[in-house]
């Protein structure tokens, strides 16, 4: 029997070694189901075609790998859309395929048409049609080069005729379709680097998602310097978060001690990141940034060395060139700070802290203590990220995945999916608001379907919190009718979908209802009912915020009083 276009694409993914498709079958994904029944890949089908989108994102975050979704015509494929900015922020390679009408249809205002080239070009490195068989092979090659390449988003429009035809010829250098290699500093940036090291008094070493398989040079390179390692909130699980090199994180989802730190440094060397915040960033002193993009060095803080390079062959050239530092006052104070901000956190998230009512954080510290040493966390995004990202902690052997550069909402539960069915014996557990589980609390079924245990804990506290914090930030009272909002029973919800569910009220239960839940087998949800008026630490607040907070709160208590 002769292969079809469907065929030859499938058989491509498999050589590369792509393992699920996910995706919502529709008529113009016919010849590509096909295709894939009669192969080894799994065909994970979602409730929402976002799920799709966030389960291939979610995949290639974890692996670095390409991961795969798909949508039918129109309305199917536009829905892939927003899932498809978890993969093209941050930085992971995805090849999305959407369902087309044949093409003797087009352009006859027929029912679902759209042009998803045009739709997906924001989202995507590179979309294009498929227009004829013969172009088949070396469109299918070019579309999983450029997400690997990016990394990021590749999109093809895949017209029903088309992937039904005859293919033609073969598609060639399936070889070259990988993850980019490393490459290190040129010689001439490396001496710079050392020079400026060796100059300074002080050094702090920021490390981002691009140090990943660093920690151990990362370490000797801060043993060396006497240089504290401070990270991102991608970065934090690189190491474990006892590690006395290791004193947190920068900016909401940080500490004092860390802020203090890069703000009093001589020189902060910053390592495979692009952390966006400006506003945590030195104001004095003199910053190098080491990077593989050349494009982002330099664009959030005045800098004054930028290096091309990936983080691990070029701390290796550094660790041979620098000099030792002797003088360990600086390293002295930050750990001093740390250990005080530490002893903060722990207090906040002692479960005796209130009789009656459960704070969220000690939510994510319960997680973070009953979970095993190489669990997965997905985080979604909201309070909730705060209070996850600064109460878990990490063992160094455990992922964190969250939507760090597109930070949408509703992103959790569609991501974990994708990482769980790579091992549905590994531990996944999504952190997310209770507005976030809301928007597409479908995909539970997803994971109830495809017998994926993961364990969805849920900060329900009837509101979307972070919009309140925002709004007082800037003085203004919040505006609750759109804010709050009632939730069903999330455990009810997950028994009723055929998976698990457990609920804490009150302190004395919290604990065993994550137990009960991290132990089930299956997919479970927690539903941790916690305060709705927890304030966030503040590593650094300005004046003019405080200020802003101040006139907030006076206005609330104003209106509660007049009700105007």
């Amino acid at each position: 029997m002769s292969q079809t276009v469907a065929g030859q694409l499938v058989d491509v993914l498999e050589q590369i070694g792509v393992k699920q498709i996910f995706g919502l079958i529709g008529d113009s994904l016919n010849p590509l189901a096909d295709a894939v029944r009669r192969s080894q890949i799994e065909w994970v089908g979602v409730r929402h075609e976002e799920g799709a989108a966030l389960a291939a994102a979610g995949q290639a975050k974890l692996t670095g790998q390409l991961a795969v979704c798909a949508g039918t015509t129109g309305p199917g494929s536009n829905h892939l859309v927003a899932g498809l900015y978890e993969a093209s922020r941050d930085h992971a390679p995805v090849l999305a395929l959407s369902g087309e009408m044949p093409r003797a249809l087009r352009g006859t205002d027929y029912i679902q048409t759209t042009e998803p080239d045009l739709l997906f070009r924001d989202v995507s490195l590179y979309t294009e049609t498929i227009a004829a068989a013969a172009q088949a092979p070396g469109v299918i090659h070019q579309a999983i080069a450029a997400a690997y390449a990016g990394p990021g988003v590749a999109h093809l429009t895949l017209p029903q005729d088309v992937l039904s035809a005859k293919a033609e010829g073969a598609v060639s250098s399936v070889a070259t379709l990988k993850p980019r290699s490393e490459f290190p500093a040129a010689d001439g940036d490396i001496a710079k680097v050392v020079e400026q090291i060796d100059r300074a008094g002080s050094v702090v070493i920021m490390c981002g998602a691009g140090c990943r398989g660093a920690a151990d040079l990362l370490r000797a390179l801060s043993d060396r310097l006497k240089a504290p390692l401070v990270h991102t909130l991608r970065g934090k699980e690189l190491m474990a978060y006892d590690d006395p090199r290791w004193m947190g994180g920068l900016g909401m989802i940080g500490t004092k001690a860390v802020y203090h730190a890069v703000q009093n440094c001589d020189l902060l060397v910053m390592i495979g990141t692009d952390y966006p915040y400006s506003n945590f960033l030195p104001t004095k002193g003199s910053m190098i940034q080491i990077d593989e993009r050349p494009q982002v060095l330099g664009r959030r803080a005045p800098t004054a060395l930028g290096v091309t390079g990936s983080a691990r062959p070029t701390l290796k050239l550094l660790l041979e060139r620098v000099s030792a530092k002797t003088d360990t006052r600086f390293w002295d104070r930050a750990t001093n700070e740390r250990r005080k901000w530490d002893e903060m956190l722990d207090k906040q998230s002692d479960l005796k802290r209130s009789k009656d009512r459960i704070h969220p954080q000690a939510v994510a510290r319960a997680v973070s203590d009953a979970a095993r040493r190489d669990a997965i966390f997905v985080l979604d995004t909201g309070l909730n990220t705060l209070w996850s990202g600064n109460w878990i902690r990490q063992t160094g052997s455990q992922r964190i995945i969250g939507s760090f550069n597109n930070a949408a909402v509703g992103t959790a539960l569609g991501q974990a999916n994708g990482v769980q069915v790579l091992d549905r014996s590994r531990q996944v557990i999504a952190l997310t608001g209770d507005g976030g589980f809301n928007m597409l609390m479908g995909e539970f079924m997803t994971a109830v379907h495809h017998g994926l245990p993961v364990k969805a804990v849920v900060y329900n506290n009837s509101a979307l919190g972070l919009i309140t914090l925002e709004a007082e930030s800037v003085g203004l009272v919040p505006f609750r009718e759109a804010i709050e909002f009632p939730n069903p029973d999330f455990a009810a919800l997950a028994r009723a979908c055929g998976g698990h569910g457990f609920t804490a009220r009150e302190p004395g239960q919290l604990k065993a209802a994550l137990s009960e839940a991290l132990a089930v087998d299956g997919p479970a949800i927690v539903d941790a009912v916690v305060v709705a008026d927890e304030m966030p630490n503040m590593p650094h607040i300005d004046l003019e915020q405080a200020g802003h907070y101040a006139v907030a709160k006076i206005k609330e208590a104003v209106l509660a009083v007049t009700g105007g």
